[in-house]
């Protein structure tokens, strides 16, 4: 058997194989954040097509934390029923699901939480200010918000969580010196700048308890001219370690137009680039012992096996080839090898803007064949 399709263990969570679904956004959930029939049964369909670990779409812990329409939320408990009903359609699948924690910070959408975005600095456009930086008393409140929310997801029947703070959302944020030009102990050397996301993960683990799975999401490089870079990253990763992560999933790019790549890169690669932070994912695993989880065009199950094989990555998380084909990490297992029909082309998030849910387009570009003629 294919190490990809063997069993692991990430702190007691038995996963049945190397396939991630990374996280996304989904425009699923109610216009107030909460969990929706069709939501649990996409993240069902998952779970059905064979993927080892499901990771929700971001899900914002707090009001002004919302990022855009149709998020998922958890601000409160009135998220429960809804976020239990999807971790229950998933069990009955035989899945795993993680829920994953998020805050937008400077990006905040005011337009629909009605709040002032914050952020760990102020920031401004065409001398206006769009973000106000966060008080310490704010960073307090928002290291809650994360906790009660990972409170919310074991309750809910959630097999791990995992911390976002890639992608320029706002831990990203506090980690980019481009982002975080405080003078005070959360700015400065990435150790400071590093504090909020060691006080949501020490927050977090308090609330869920040492045996429940904790997980995190981290860029491998901003792409931003002094903004989070791959030492960074590998020095963060040391001081996640010593603080109890169980896995980091390394990803990269954020969502401003500084940034060279997108976390969503357009355009098909070949296989000898796919795994956009391969490069960055060796370096790692020689000098941390906690799982890797690596995303970021990975297409092709041959390159799947390869970067498992040869100890470049523990995990290989997808997310546009699952948007594509749910069913994709069956169908290499029952024998179809074939690449992903994933183009790459983000067309997917064309519908999911215009409220309609993420869905791929493929099948409706691609023109009907021809009806056979009789003979």
């Amino acid at each position: 058997m294919s190490i990809l399709f063997e069993p692991s263990v990430i702190n007691g969570m038995k996963l049945a194989n190397r396939f991630v679904r990374s996280a996304t956004w989904e425009g699923m959930a109610t216009p107030d954040g909460k969990s929706t029939d069709r939501l649990a049964d996409a993240m069902a369909a998952l779970a059905e097509g064979g993927v080892g670990l499901i990771i929700t779409g971001h899900c914002y812990v707090s009001r002004e934390g919302q990022a855009g329409p149709w998020q998922l939320g958890s601000c409160d408990d009135s998220a429960l029923p809804g976020l239990t009903h999807m971790a229950e359609a998933v069990h009955r699948c035989g899945g795993k699901i993680a829920l994953q924690l998020a805050h937008a910070g400077a990006n905040g959408n005011a337009a629909l939480s009605g709040l002032e975005p914050i952020g760990p600095s102020a920031s401004y456009q065409n001398g206006a200010a769009t973000c106000r930086e966060m008080t310490c008393g704010d960073i307090g409140r928002v290291v809650q918000a994360f906790s009660q929310a990972a409170d919310r997801a074991r309750r809910a029947g959630f097999d791990a969580v995992q911390i976002h703070a890639a992608h320029g959302y706002l831990l990203s944020q506090f980690l980019s010196p481009r982002t975080n030009r405080r003078t005070d102990e959360y700015g400065g050397s990435l150790a400071n700048r590093g504090r909020a996301v060691l006080e949501v993960l020490h927050a977090v683990r308090q609330a869920v308890g040492r045996d429940y799975p904790v997980l995190i999401k981290v860029n491998a490089d901003d792409f931003i001219a002094g903004g989070f870079s791959v030492e960074d990253v590998l020095e963060l990763s040391a001081l996640l370690e010593k603080a109890g992560i169980d896995a980091i999933e390394m990803t990269g790019g954020t969502g401003s137009k500084e940034s060279k790549y997108s976390p969503s890169r357009l355009g098909a690669v070949p296989p000898e680039s796919e795994g956009y932070y391969r490069d960055t994912a060796r370096r790692f695993k020689q000098q941390i012992k906690v799982p890797l989880m690596l995303v970021g065009g990975i297409r092709s199950l041959d390159v799947a096996q390869r970067l498992v094989a040869e100890g470049t990555t523990d995990y290989l998380a997808l997310c546009r080839p699952l948007i594509c084909e749910p069913g994709l990490v069956n169908r290499w297992k029952n024998g179809d090898t074939a690449k992903s029909r994933c183009l790459s082309d983000n067309v997917c998030f064309r519908p999911a803007r215009a409220g309609e849910g993420l869905r791929c387009l493929l099948e409706e570009k691609t023109p009907p064949a021809a009806p056979a003629t009789a003979q």
